[in-house]
């Protein structure tokens, strides 16, 4: 059993209290900007799943554990810490604390409204003396001031009663099991040095070093006092190392009300002076002191505004699919919001999972939502990995190789893995930042960016591939030694989807080289370094088994055994929890989607006879024991019209954190799968693709889903698509006027001029529905992701 979260268009909701579940709740009701992360802890942080208050980019360093040294592997680990924690607020009523496992609670609801981007609590208790209060909590981490986040808290008495309010900021809160080496668990269980704590009029401020990455944390407080009682209510306030605290006292008659209303500012910096880092955070708090609640709260709304006018999808017909895709749209926006040259990690800012790492699905997967939708907070993260760059050209020297190679997992640009079969080899991640780049400067004509820093990225991927791959006798270009996106296999000879996604890479280098000259001379390229590039794309290994009559994953992939699916119990998934992986990478199985996924990223590449037989012959490796793979999967299921298929894979999706799927949720949410639900809608059912001749839409849609409405953002301007089983309406909402593709039909678009067209007829699929391996149809409950 799961928390049971209501089915609501613009909320998730749940009521009581369950601690069994509450870890989840907490990563569900986790608020960031991308700058902070606030998890769903109660207020009064006890109960609890797992504490967190986090800030992106703070960490600590730690070193990695080998049992044995090699060349190459990385020294230094990084894991994400928990800053001081400034959400607590704890009650006592007359002598007795608040707590929803004593006294009795009488009721107890919360809702995460998003369109508000706040969480709302509220309660009714009744102590064991016999005191019955009210509790009203609401609380926002701002995406319009960066530094900031707020709590109003009201309690209102049902009868005469003294309530005192101990509201804290809380250093050193543990992370749970930070690491499974004891020796770094030591390090990571108090990873903070006080620096200093100050009190100023009723402001508070705890400022803190990491021990060994240097990082100083600034965490400040302060707070505003009302109520309707005959007394004034007293406020001490005192601050000592770790803990800030201010005590609200005050007596209410039956009916009577305190409201207080918590401010927090947090800063960080690795190179700022403690002093500037300080006055940073208590700038934050006085000026939304001097704004007030209800301004701070209107600029939430307005933000958000903002950003449904065109991240909203409007999907009829399947409330359930209505609320996830909602709520992963709200999930991965606030993820990112105010990250400003910092990335996502995996599990966003609402857990610790991963370790708090950026993989390379945050380019794949989550960076084209943004891109799409917000393109704004894209630039931004952009901008952080071009700000690693130095890193990545360090890590190529370290590999023997030209160019640059991106972490795999990291933090701050170093790579963090200390497995190097999945990940110093799975170079794709440096196609994925490529092709990031790519479609960004596609979707909004940022020429300046890929001048400053993109064509820069493009060139130095583009170098890495020459140095990586070979030519072989006849001609061809391989890529050999590499892992691709499935973990299931690894150190493969010409993975077709890193290939694929290599020769994507190679080409935009050579076009972003042609256009800015004067940024390849100032990096040495040079005509025939461009030739070769382009040589090498033409030449890319593309694996075809010519017997069985489909693109193989990799070379020779197709004559490994087959796993025994039927001989493996339910169980025993996910399959890397129970079995080697020697034995996992000689069979043929997927963890995830990995050639289908090249179906939709490299969708020019393929015909829709090859794309038929590939997704049915690989439909029957794939065990989804990854997060990951839903995704591709409903698009291609959605483009070959098993839209049962693709159905059934978004409604995993949509399942994944509400239901807890995996069994992991408890860790953060899964980020990338999340933005996934929006891919799986707009490229599944809105055919929706990308590619150097602009937009292409090909509409299909279930039986179930009467409407379907989502927007796009292209070249500063929304284009607005809406979607029946009649006919499909294009709407740009300003700007010149832009082509696209309807059904392989080319249709210009004005500003102010809708245009309709009939959506295609339904076509029969060209293979039967693939089945899956036993006990692996989508829904099936998973317990890694």
């Amino acid at each position: 059993m799961t928390a049971a979260f209501r089915v609501e268009p613009w909320a998730v909701s749940i009521a009581g209290v369950d601690v069994e579940h509450l870890a989840q709740e907490e990563s569900v009701f986790g608020l960031s900007n991308g700058h902070i992360g606030w998890r769903g802890n109660l207020d009064e942080g006890d109960p609890r799943g797992v504490a967190g208050s986090y800030l992106n980019g703070v960490f600590e360093d730690h070193p990695m554990p080998y049992a044995e040294d090699g060349y190459g592997y990385p020294e230094t680990g990084q894991s994400v810490i928990n800053v001081p924690n400034g959400q607590l607020i704890r009650l006592l009523v007359d002598d007795e604390p608040f707590d929803v496992e004593h006294g009795t609670l009488h009721r107890h609801e919360r809702r995460l409204d998003l369109r508000d981007g706040t969480l709302h609590r509220e309660l009714e208790w009744e102590s064991a003396a016999g005191r019955r209060v009210q509790v009203a909590s609401t609380r926002l981490v701002s995406l319009r001031h960066r530094s900031l986040a707020a709590v109003r808290y009201r309690v209102t008495a049902l009868e005469p009663v003294a309530v005192t309010v101990l509201s804290e900021v809380l250093a050193n809160e543990p992370l749970p099991s930070p690491h499974a080496d004891p020796r770094v668990q030591e390090l990571l269980s108090r990873p903070l040095q006080t620096v200093d704590s100050a009190v100023l009029g009723s402001r508070t401020t705890l400022l803190h070093r990491t021990r060994r990455s240097g990082i100083h944390v600034a965490v400040s407080a302060d707070h505003t006092v009302s109520s309707t009682a005959a007394t004034v209510p007293t406020v001490t306030v005192e601050a000592d190392r770790d803990l800030a605290r201010t005590r609200i006292h005050v007596a209410l008659a039956a009916g009577e009300e305190l409201e207080v209303v918590k401010f927090v500012g947090h800063e960080w910096s690795d190179s700022l002076t403690p002093q500037t880092l300080r006055d940073r955070a208590d700038e934050a708090v006085e000026e939304a002191v001097r704004l007030g609640w209800e301004a701070v709260a209107t600029g939430q709304r307005e933000a958000l505004d903002a950003y449904w006018e065109c991240g909203d999808v409007r999907v009829e017909g399947d409330p359930r699919l209505q609320q996830a895709v909602r709520y992963a749209l709200f999930q991965v926006f606030q993820a990112a919001a105010r990250a400003e040259v910092r990335s996502v990690p995996g599990k966003g800012l609402t857990g610790s999972g991963y370790e708090g790492h950026t993989f390379w699905d945050f380019e794949a997967f989550v960076l084209p939502v943004l891109t799409s939708t917000a393109p704004d907070v894209a630039l931004q993260a952009l901008r952080w990995r071009y700000a690693t760059l130095d890193h990545a050209r360090e890590r190529a020297r370290t590999l023997h190789l030209d160019g640059a190679t991106f972490a795999w997992r990291t933090i701050d640009g170093r790579e963090s893995s200390g497995y190097w079969p999945a990940s110093t080899a799975a170079f794709h991640i440096n196609a994925a930042v490529a092709g990031a780049v790519m479609q960004y400067v596609r979707a909004t004509g940022d020429r300046d960016f890929e001048r400053d820093a993109g064509a820069e990225i493009l060139i130095e991927t583009a170098r890495l591939w020459l140095s990586l791959g070979r030519w072989d006798d006849d001609g061809g270009f391989h890529l050999d030694g590499v892992t691709g996106p499935d973990e299931y296999s690894a150190i493969v000879d010409d993975n077709t989807y890193t290939n694929l996604a290599a020769r994507r890479n190679l080409r935009g280098a050579v076009a972003a080289a042609r256009r800015h000259i004067e940024v390849a001379e100032r990096l040495g390229v040079d005509d025939a370094e461009v030739s070769r590039w382009n040589d090498a794309a033409d030449a890319m290994t593309v694996p075809f088994d010519e017997r069985r009559r489909v693109h193989e994953q990799f070379a020779g992939s197709t004559r490994h055994a087959v796993w025994d699916f039927d001989a493996t119990r339910p169980e025993q998934y996910p399959l890397h929890s129970h079995f080697p992986y020697f034995d996992l990478y000689r069979k043929q199985v997927a963890k995830q989607a990995d050639l289908v996924l090249a179906l939709y990223t490299e969708h020019e590449e393929f015909t829709r006879e090859e794309k038929a037989r590939a997704f049915a012959y690989y439909e029957a490796l794939t065990v989804r024991d990854s997060s990951l793979s839903a995704m591709a999967q409903a698009v291609i299921a959605a483009e070959l019209w098993h839209l049962d298929l693709a159905a059934a894979y978004l409604a995993e999706l949509a399942a994944l954190d509400l239901d807890d799927l995996h069994g992991n949720t408890a860790e953060g949410l899964h980020i990338a799968a999340l933005a996934g639900i929006w891919t799986g809608i707009t490229a599944g059912y809105g055919g929706m693709r990308d590619s150097d001749a602009g937009l292409s839409f090909h509409p299909r849609l279930p039986r179930n889903i009467t409407r379907l409405g989502f927007g796009v953002r292209l070249h500063g301007c929304i284009l607005h698509v809406d979607i029946t089983p009649d006919d499909t309406t294009y709407r740009l909402s300003a700007g010149d006027p832009v082509t696209v593709r309807h059904a392989g039909r080319a249709v210009q678009l004005t500003a102010g001029e809708p245009v309709t067209l009939p959506t295609p007829p339904p076509e029969s699929p060209l293979t039967p529905e693939p089945s899956q391996p036993r006990w692996r149809e989508p829904g099936e409950a998973r317990e890694d992701g």
